[in-house]
């Protein structure tokens, strides 16, 4: 027994810089308005009709902790005899949620879900609290490199060397710009929801924009930044994503609970795939996971009309290209630009990706299929196939 699995809708909090805008904001509250958010937006949805609740965070202690898809439920709202699980498998967590969600719907036990993620970089620095075990290094299961994302960025810098320094820097100016068109034209407002911030020293706002964005950016201020993770290096601050605080949170469901509720459907999940490779390459993760997910669905590269591709590093996104022989500048990628301009904190970035997918599919009816994609620390990839439910035949 299989049923279709649909994307009802979803919506993030603005994204902000670590401990910036949202330095007295705990995790778990901007996890909270992301949920009311998307409760408030779908009133055809009863709170105590959720089956169930999955929430992502990378870090899961402090306010990332305590069973965040429970305890975020409460204090969002939802009825007690709501249940709800925490997932982590880092930057691919909200991601992971969703697909764990979508099982769940496909073989029956439920009919409607959230699905979410949150982090909060500058309450948990990246890496803070972990125990790497000493055999990792000790027995050679991994390089050094691979437990620093920068340096596994520099390492497909090493095994590409057509993915230059001057392509990765163009990728990333590329993404700002885009970023800031979609702006000017209100296609990224549209789906944040205004959320409390608190800086100590400010008291108390509202952020209804995301604050990493440099649309100011040029190539010539790219090509001086320094990059800190090896001498002479190529991954640089303006070439990454940046390390930031917020929260995502979608709403999946069955195609039946959909029609029966009259919810909108804003894409229909075909298949999924995660995928490992070596740690010390991560972000080339996205590659195997991509073709698992489309040998599953029966489909090829050429059958994809809309990319959504996490931009972790420029680099990771151009290698991903160039394996599918897709130009860097194809239209069909990340048309609103991605996390190098607007932020990636980790675990709630997958339905970022989900949510740009399903307006890139309302712009684009003649496009059938789109994927979302990630590469995720340690050597993973995770890939999830869409199809446009405003398919009018035509192009692919």
């Amino acid at each position: 027994m299989s049923r279709t699995v649909v994307l009802v809708d979803a919506v993030r909090t603005p994204f902000g810089k670590a401990g910036s805008m949202y330095s007295g904001t705990r995790a778990d509250d901007l996890m909270v308005r992301a949920m009311r958010g998307l409760l408030e937006r779908n009133p055809k949805v009863s709170p105590d009709a959720i089956e169930d609740v999955a929430i992502a965070a990378a870090t899961q202690t402090g306010d990332q902790g305590m069973n965040l898809g429970r305890s975020a439920s409460l204090l969002a709202g939802l009825p007690n005899t709501v249940p709800g699980y925490s997932v982590d498998r880092w930057c691919a967590g909200a991601m992971t949620a969703m697909t764990s969600l979508a099982g769940a719907i496909a073989i029956g036990s439920i009919d409607i879900a959230i699905a979410g993620g949150v982090e909060h970089m500058g309450n948990h620095p990246i890496g803070e609290g972990i125990d790497p075990n000493p055999r990792f290094l000790a027995e050679r299961i991994v390089e050094q490199d691979a437990l620093a994302m920068g340096a596994t960025a520099e390492r497909l810098h090493d095994r590409f060397p057509q993915l230059t320094k001057e392509r990765a820097d163009r990728y990333a100016y590329n993404s700002q710009m885009k970023t800031a068109a979609a702006y000017a034209a209100g296609k990224i407002q549209r789906d944040l929801i205004p959320t409390a911030s608190r800086i100590p020293e400010m008291g108390w706002g509202i952020a209804t924009v995301d604050e990493p964005p440099r649309p100011t950016t040029t190539m010539e201020g790219l090509a001086t930044l320094k990059t800190p993770f090896r001498p002479a290096g190529r991954v640089t601050p303006g070439n990454s994503s940046g390390l930031n605080d917020g929260a995502t949170a979608a709403l999946l469901a069955s195609e039946d609970k959909a029609n029966e509720l009259g919810l909108t459907v804003k894409a229909k999940l075909v298949s999924y795939a995660f995928a490992g490779v070596e740690p010390e390459v991560m972000g080339y993760g996205p590659v195997p996971s991509t073709i698992k997910a489309l040998a599953k669905a029966g489909l090829s590269i050429s059958d994809i009309g809309a990319f959504e591709v996490n931009e972790a590093f420029a680099v990771q996104v151009i290698a991903f290209l160039d394996h599918f022989g897709i130009a860097d500048d194809d239209p069909r990628v990340n048309p609103y630009g991605g996390a190098i301009a607007v932020g990636h904190p980790l675990a709630s970035s997958g339905i970022r990706l989900a949510l740009n997918l399903a307006r890139a599919f309302e712009e684009h009816p003649e496009v059938r299929y789109g994927l979302t994609t990630m590469c995720i620390g340690l050597g993973m990839g995770g890939t999830v196939i869409w199809e446009n439910p405003h398919f009018s035949g035509g192009a692919k």
